[in-house]
């Protein structure tokens, strides 16, 4: 998509995600959407990628030896 798409809030802090950007970022119902702040108050919006929760749950182990008291006490000041 190339140009502007243009929505109104609602009462309620809703909008319509306009039909342009939805066929642009191939939208189905129940999609989520990330929404990413620049500094400079530019908005980026992109689809959600769902999170892999398998390949996600095979890194617990290995990640969890670096979680523990003595590194938050470390790592705290950074």
């Amino acid at each position: 998509m190339s140009g502007r798409a243009v929505s109104k809030m609602t009462s309620k802090n809703q909008i319509t995600v306009p039909a342009a950007v939805r066929d642009a970022l191939c939208l189905e119902k129940g999609d989520s959407l990330v929404f990413e702040v620049a500094g400079d108050g530019a908005v980026t919006v992109r689809k959600a990628v769902p999170l892999d929760r398998e390949f996600a749950d095979s890194l617990r182990s290995q990640l969890s030896e670096w979680h523990s008291a003595e590194d938050d006490e470390a790592y705290r000041g950074l």
